[in-house]
C-alpha cells in the first residue's frame, strides 16, 4: 500500500509517496516531470550496487533516456569539491534546463543534487528518490540542500523544491542497523516537538520500528513525513516555526563538524545525542521537570543511541570550541545563539538569544 502525502506550497506544491515497490515504478511516476525525455541520476557508489540497476530497467520501461553520475559515498562527499565534480558531470553529459535530476541515495546525495540542481542552469527540476530512513521522513522532503564547509556543516546550500518524492520502504531492508538508528532519531523528534503522543508511540514501537516491522515502519515513516510537511507549509523559508525542525540540530552539528565529517559520527546519532542535550538543558534552566528529561534521555539510550556527551566522538575537550561552533549554527542570529529547548515532551519552543554562559556551564558539567 502507498501512502501519499501533499506538500502544498502553491506553485511548489508536490507529492510525497510512501510505500513498498515504488523504484519498479520510477519510471511511469516520473515521466510527467521529465517533458525533455531525458534524466539525470545523481547516486553513490554504494547505493549504484544496490539500486541503480533496478531504476535503470524502470526508466527505460517508461521510454526515458538516462545518464548516471555517481559520486564517493559518505558525508565528505558533501563538499565544494563534491559540488564542482557533480555540476561539472552534469554539463558534461549535455543536462538542459527542461531535463530532470534523479537524486538515488540517502541525505548526503539528496542534498548535493539539490543544491546542483538549483544551481545548473540557474534551476533544474528535480525528483528525490531517498533510500536511507533518515532521507525519507526528513531531509528528501522540505527542499533544504546544502554542503559542510570547514566552518559548519550545511552552511552554503538554498531552498529548492523536489517536483516528487518517492521513498520505497522496500530499500530499508538493505540498511546497517546504524543507518536505521539514524532515521529513528528525526522520527521520535517529531512527537518530541509537539506530539507527545507520538512520542509515547515511539516508545512502545520504536523496537519494531528498528527490526523493520511493516505496519510499525508505514506507521512512523507517514506521521513523521506528514507531520514535516504540515510545518514546512506553514513555514517554507524557516523564517519561524520550521526551526521547531532542529531539535537536538545544533548540539548535533557542533559536534559533526568537531569530529570532522570522517564516518565516525552519522548525523543521525549526533541529532540523538543532541535532542537528550537539549532535554538536559531545559531542565537545568527549569523549563522541564528532571523526570521528563531523563524519560527522553533513557528512551533515545534505550533505541540504541549515546546520550553521554564525555563518549560522543569529536567532543572537544575545549567547550568553548564546542560552544563557539553551536554559535556559528546557520540558526544563530548576529553571533547569538539559537537553541530549540522544551517546556515538556511533545512542547519545544525556538529559544533566540540563548545564554551562552549557562550552555557552557551545562556541556562542562556534561563533560566531566
Amino acid at each position: 500500500m502507498t501512502d501519499t502525502i501533499h506538500v502544498n506550497l502553491a506553485e511548489r506544491s508536490y507529492d510525497v509517496l510512501a510505500g513498498p515497490g515504488l523504484i519498479a515504478r520510477a519510471g511511469e511516476l516520473i515521466a510527467p516531470f521529465a517533458p525533455s525525455g531525458r534524466v539525470f541520476v545523481v547516486t553513490d557508489k554504494n547505493v549504484a550496487s544496490l539500486h541503480w540497476p533496478a531504476l535503470m530497467a524502470s526508466l527505460d520501461a517508461a521510454g526515458l533516456k538516462s545518464w548516471t553520475v555517481t559520486l564517493p559515498a559518505g558525508e565528505s562527499t558533501k563538499s565544494f569539491a563534491g559540488l564542482e565534480q557533480l555540476t561539472r558531470g552534469l554539463l558534461q553529459h549535455g543536462i538542459g534546463r527542461k531535463d530532470l535530476i534523479i537524486a538515488l541515495g540517502g541525505g548526503v546525495i539528496g542534498d548535493i543534487a539539490g543544491l546542483a540542481a538549483g544551481l545548473t542552469m540557474r534551476g533544474v527540476d528535480f525528483v528525490q528518490m531517498p533510500t536511507t530512513l533518515l532521507s525519507q521522513v526528513d531531509s528528501s522532503v522540505g527542499g533544504k540542500t546544502a554542503i559542510d564547509v570547514e566552518e559548519g556543516k550545511n552552511l552554503v546550500g538554498l531552498i529548492h523544491q523536489p517536483r516528487l518524492v518517492l521513498a520505497d520502504q522496500d530499500v530499508l531492508k538493505t540498511l546497517p542497523a546504524r543507518e536505521l538508528l539514524c532515521g529513528y532519531a528525526e522520527i521520535v523528534k517529531i512527537g518530541l516537538i509537539n506530539d507527545r503522543a507520538f512520542f509515547e508511540w515511539c516508545e512502545a514501537n520504536a523496537q519494531k520500528l528498528l527490526a523493520l516491522d511493516p505496519e510499525a515502519t508505514s506507521t512512523a515513516i507517514r506521521t513523521a513525513i506528514a507531520a514535516k510537511a504540515r510545518i514546512v507549509e506553514a513555514d517554507e523559508r524557516e523564517a519561524g516555526p520550521r526551526a521547531l525542525l532542529n531539535l537536538g540540530h545544533t548540539f548535533a552539528h557542533a559536534l559533526e563538524t568537531a569530529a570532522g565529517y570522517d564516518g565516525a559520527l552519522l548525523h543521525g546519532e549526533a541529532v540523538g545525542t543532541g535532542m537528550a542535550l537539549a532535554f538536559a538543558h531545559s531542565a537545568q534552566l527549569g523549563l522541564i521537570s528532571n523526570q521528563d528529561a531523563t524519560r527522553v534521555r533513557n528512551h533515545l539510550a534505550h533505541a540504541g543511541f549515546n546520550t553521554d556527551l564525555r563518549r560522543a566522538p569529536g567532543a572537544p575537550h575545549d567547550i568553548s570550541q564546542l560552544v563557539a561552533l553551536m554559535s556559528a549554527d546557520k540558526k544563530a542570529e548576529a553571533g547569538k545563539l539559537t537553541l530549540i529547548l522544551a517546556r515538556a515532551i511533545g512542547d519545544a519552543f525556538v529559544q533566540k538569544n540563548a545564554d551562552a554562559e549557562k550552555l557552557t556551564a551545562f556541556l562542562k558539567e556534561e563533560s566531566q
